[in-house]
């Protein structure tokens, strides 16, 4: 018979060797690639989070996928630098094409905004192999030094000592009010609790999460007490806003002598990049408008400065961190000696989970920076309520621990042929009933107080009106309520008293220069 060549021998033999080969072992570069999930923030509705993919072996990557299961709660909303398939609840993760040639020692991270809180498991990589090249069934410690750090009427400040893990990801914290479902802290071993009761106690717990979803035990149980109730002063009851983007530039001082008001809210600190600017013109670092501030100051009055609007974004869209947020908001803040701030949240910002719980984080940290500050949401409204994307707004900052002022209704621009005097006033009703279950704590004293309904004067923008027997209304409606503030769009309209002009400087209806503001002044809270 004869011989097959040696090469063939060889070929066979190869091919064989690779049939029976044993699958990867932790020690072959396949298994030393891993893939890490880690939540970078957490709302109530939801997450965002992702995997980090390193390759840990001696040879190049080519290629690479992750493969996991979400329970049936849980829905991926959008992704980033992956390309995804789903198959029922397996979710599988494959590079985008520019990032998938990872080098040794290399890593590459795609992610992912979820609606719902349930994380990956089951995960493997391409290699067939688990992601975390082992499973991790060992929880984190538990929570020590649990302590009540500072008491506010409605909140509780706590801080804690980070757990210990056997891997290296970073931990969550969730905290227990009272047995209640616990809330998520991510990356922090402090939390503001609000929305509490006055002269109340509370017991809290707190325990540790890891990426693989491993929780330790409760820590013991401390106790914190709110503190007693304070009567609420309305220092501004009436702050209409001023475009502080007209031309020429308002004059604070001016207005305040000639309209008989002292409070404005003053619009609007926008952005394109990670820092503020006024109308994206003017650094607030430089002091702009100061003189005017402080002018209007000495003469008894006072401003509150407003970040967003619908002619801009706000710079929780633009900045991509809490703490890059948190130094945009505190340099505002503390240039002009701020005790008031809005936020005017508008458009598809409503609905933008991840610059929500962004938001709502920087805003916590700047209560804690400046204790007493009074931070305002402004927000569209109908004359049911708030819409949803409204409320998780509202909700964001609770669940953040923000201690909110107002709660600020734009009655204004419903596209809708109806009464608007009559429609304000709907809204308003609405929205208590919604505070009341965002705020079961909180008596209809206190929720009328939060809240603040701000129409524009004159002709809206679908060109229906509202008058100056709407404003009237409206004071009288704020007098029996209790209502917390008085606001309006916008005194230099109000001011100029123009018919037949562009809205932005008219209310092109019959009245005479600050008609309005003399009627909203007469509202002291």
């Amino acid at each position: 018979m004869r011989r097959p060549p040696a090469s063939l021998i060889a070929i066979v033999l190869g091919f064989l060797t690779l049939l029976l080969a044993p699958p990867a072992t932790a020690s072959s570069p396949l298994a030393q690639v891993t893939a890490e999930f880690r939540k970078t923030s957490s709302w109530e509705s939801g997450y965002q989070g992702g995997y980090t993919i390193k390759n840990g072996s001696r040879t190049r990557l080519d290629g690479w996928s992750v493969a996991f299961t979400l329970p049936a709660n849980t829905t991926v909303s959008t992704h980033w630098d992956a390309r995804l398939t789903r198959d029922g609840s397996r979710h599988v993760f494959s590079d985008a094409g520019h990032n998938g040639t990872l080098a040794p020692g290399a890593s590459v991270t795609f992610g992912w905004v979820a609606t719902g809180h349930g994380v990956p498991a089951h995960c493997v990589l391409n290699n067939g192999g688990p992601c975390d090249n082992g499973s991790d069934t060992t929880p984190p410690s538990v929570p020590t030094g649990v302590t009540v750090t500072s008491v506010g009427e409605t909140a509780l400040q706590i801080g804690w000592t980070a757990s210990t893990d056997d891997r290296s990801a970073p931990l969550t914290y969730e905290i227990s009010l009272d047995g209640a479902a616990p809330v998520t802290v991510v990356g922090a071993t402090s939390h503001r609790v609000a929305g509490l009761s006055p002269a109340t106690g509370y017991l809290l717990r707190v325990r540790a999460k890891d990426a693989a979803g491993n929780t330790s035990a409760y820590s013991l149980a401390v106790t914190g007490r709110t503190g007693d109730p304070r009567p609420r002063a309305r220092t501004m009851p009436t702050a209409p806003y001023v475009d502080m983007g007209a031309w020429p530039t308002p004059s604070l001082p001016t207005l305040a002598s000639e309209s008989g008001l002292k409070n404005f809210s003053l619009g609007f600190i926008t952005a394109t990049t990670c820092k503020a600017m006024w109308f994206n013109h003017f650094d607030p670092r430089t002091g702009w408008a100061g003189a005017d501030i402080a002018a209007l100051r000495a003469a008894g009055g006072e401003v509150k400065v407003s970040f967003g609007g619908a002619g801009g974004r706000e710079l929780a869209q633009t900045c991509d961190s809490v703490d890059a947020l948190f130094a945009e908001y505190d340099a505002v803040v503390t240039q002009y000696d701020l005790k008031y701030v809005d936020f005017d949240i508008e458009g598809s910002a409503t609905a933008d989970p991840v610059s929500l719980a962004r938001r709502s984080a920087a805003l916590a940290r700047l209560q804690q920076a400046h204790p007493g500050l009074r931070i305002s949401l402004t927000l569209p409204v109908t004359p049911s309520g708030l819409t949803a994307t409204g409320l998780s707004v509202v909700a964001s900052a609770r669940d953040a621990g923000v201690e909110l002022d107002i709660v600020n209704i734009m009655t204004m621009d419903y596209f809708m042929v109806i009464d608007y005097g009559d429609a304000a006033l709907s809204a308003a009703e609405a929205t208590l009933a919604q505070l009341r279950s965002l705020y079961p704590a909180g008596d209809d004293a206190r929720l009328w107080g939060m809240l603040g309904v701000t129409p524009m004067l004159g002709e809206n923008d679908d060109h229906q009106i509202y008058d100056q027997a709407d404003t009237r209304q409206l004071v009288a409606f704020a007098r029996s309520r209790g209502l917390g503030m008085i606001s309006y769009w916008d005194v230099t309209r109000d001011r100029n008293a123009c018919t037949g002009g562009h809205l932005s400087l008219c209310t092109n209806i019959p009245q005479s220069p600050y008609e309005f503001s003399r009627i909203a002044a007469a509202y002291a809270g």
